[in-house]
């Protein structure tokens, strides 16, 4: 190898070969540093061969897709000005078309050696008073990516084929490095999504088995006129992506029409992921919901899955959706809006399509009007509100409902029930049910685990949902307002905490509290 310096004199032995013990540990650098400092370390590589060759300014530039350049890593010696990082702002059509033709461009005394077609050219030399400039195509896998440059501002200087070789496995050290840099983010990157999809995958299968160990089997069938209107109207609203508000009071099925809305739905291959954002502490839904960074917050050992990034290209269900913390709506808001969310402990933001199945006991109108829920997203909620009577209205389905309930415990129990004696089911069909489904659900399962024979008996008085001890007199709103108002002067007036009237009566204290006012009950003074 025969190194030269800017005069032409042949450099010393000990100068070429600290050369090439510069252009060996380059070698050795770029093979083994992490692909994250690949584009830094190429910057510190052009700063090294600056400095011991002589040059003005170096460059690494890579060819983009689209044909345009992209200069990655620039170094100048002081008083030279590197070329900005990012796509070229100076049009150089000659030069760089006999890169991408695979030709070295050698240009020992400029703007003399310039062709009279490179007019750009020699309008950026005159500007920026480079004085010579070798420009070197690099290849990978047969194909041009990219080439890497040299320039002299002070004087000219000769480039000599020994040097050109070398400075071209340089800059091919370079492009390889970069190359499995990239290769080595996008393995990472897919390593990372198979994790997301293999996470979403596990968290459906728990949905999928808590769905098969729970809940009931009874199907959307009715007698009740006013039921089989709410039937027909989730078979119309179910084919769309339109989101539905489930209103009515507590265990009147309405997570059970969810589901059904759900399975005739385009998701329906999908599990149905549920949340009731009623039996979360306020602390902890925002984090069910959009899930974790690791140390988000003290307890926070791992990243987690929110439910909305589970139910992505499925369909969540809300239930309780009335109880969700004032200062969260606004992140669900979005989520309706446009897909958005970030998890708790995180800025990057991730993009679903879930559909929103949302359902409450309360009256979300007069929630907005006293400041407890925002109004624009009761709006976003409310796109198809589905009123779900309760079941003292469609009581032409209690005797069905019991059957069905009825055979779900005897294949549950092994146990063989023929009849349902004609006391309990004038006693079941009388029965004001502020529990409604639920309760009569529960009230059936505890007859099973008593029944001795195979006629079924029903004693309601010894439900937790006590009935009154005699014939409930007029109508049967006023059963239930006797019923409610003997539990509530149990309880001293007292709806909410232990011994309360609405842990007495088996229902939710908002539940309670909402039937209190439509009846009209008061406490004595």
């Amino acid at each position: 190898m025969k190194l030269t310096d800017d005069a032409g004199i042949d450099t010393s032995l000990e100068e070429r070969l600290a050369f090439e013990r510069l252009l060996a540990d380059l070698s050795a650098t770029y093979a083994n540093v992490p692909s994250d400092r690949v584009v830094e370390e190429i910057a510190h590589g052009l700063g090294q061969l600056n400095e011991f060759l002589g040059f003005d300014r170096s460059t690494f530039w890579e060819f983009a897709g689209n044909g345009d350049r992209v200069a990655l890593r620039s170094a100048a010696a002081e008083g030279v000005e590197p070329v900005p990082r990012g796509p070229a702002t100076v049009r150089m059509d000659w030069l760089f078309s006999q890169v991408r033709a695979g030709r070295t461009v050698v240009l020992r005394s400029l703007p003399e050696d310039l062709p009279a077609e490179a007019v750009e050219e020699r309008e950026y030399v005159a500007r920026v008073g480079i004085r010579s400039n070798l420009s070197i195509p690099l290849r990978i896998g047969g194909q041009i990516i990219g080439a890497i440059g040299f320039g002299a501002f002070q004087t000219t200087r000769p480039w000599p084929e020994d040097l050109i070789a070398r400075l071209k496995v340089v800059g091919e050290v370079f492009a390889q490095a970069l190359a499995r840099s990239r290769a080595d983010a996008q393995l990472a990157a897919a390593h990372e999504e198979i994790k997301r999809l293999n996470a979403r995958l596990q968290a459906e299968n728990v949905y999928l088995r808590q769905a098969a160990h729970g809940g009931s089997l009874v199907r959307l069938a009715s007698r009740s006129p006013s039921f089989k209107i709410i039937v027909e109207e989730a078979e119309r609203v179910a084919p769309t992506n339109a989101t539905v508000l489930l209103l009515g009071e507590t265990g009147t099925g309405k997570e059970l029409l969810a589901e059904a809305i759900h399975g005739a739905s385009g998701r329906s291959k999908r599990a149905l992921v549920k949340v009731n954002c009623a039996a979360l502490p306020a602390t902890l839904i925002e984090s069910e919901l959009f899930g974790r960074e690791k140390g988000a917050y003290t307890g926070a050992l791992a990243r987690q899955m929110g439910r909305f990034e589970i139910a992505d290209g499925s369909t969540i269900f809300l239930d309780e959706v009335g109880e969700l913390p004032l200062e969260l709506q606004p992140k669900l808001l979005r989520v309706l809006q446009d897909g958005r969310f970030e998890r708790v402990g995180s800025t990057q933001t991730i993009q679903v399509d879930v559909r929103v199945i949302a359902a409450t006991n309360r009256d979300l109108a007069a929630a907005v009007s006293e400041g407890a829920f925002r109004e624009d997203l009761y709006y976003r909620l409310n796109v198809f509100p589905i009123e779900v009577p309760p079941l003292r209205e469609r009581r032409e389905d209690i005797a069905m409902l019991a059957w069905a309930f009825v055979k779900e415990f005897s294949e549950a129990m092994g146990r063989s029930i023929e009849r349902i004696a004609d006391e309990s089911m004038a006693a079941l069909e009388a029965y004001p049910w502020p529990g409604n489904v639920r309760e009569l659900r529960n009230v059936v399962e505890r007859a099973m685990i008593l029944a001795r024979d195979t006629t079924l008996h029903v004693s309601l008085g010894r439900t937790p949902a006590r009935a009154p001890a005699g014939p409930a007199p007029g109508s049967l709103q006023d059963a239930e307002r006797t019923h409610i108002l003997r539990a509530l002067e149990q309880a001293a007036w007292r709806v909410r905490g232990a011994g309360g009237a609405a842990e007495r009566l088996g229902m939710k204290p908002t539940t309670l509290e909402s039937r209190i006012q439509k009846l009209g009950l008061r406490r004595p003074r």
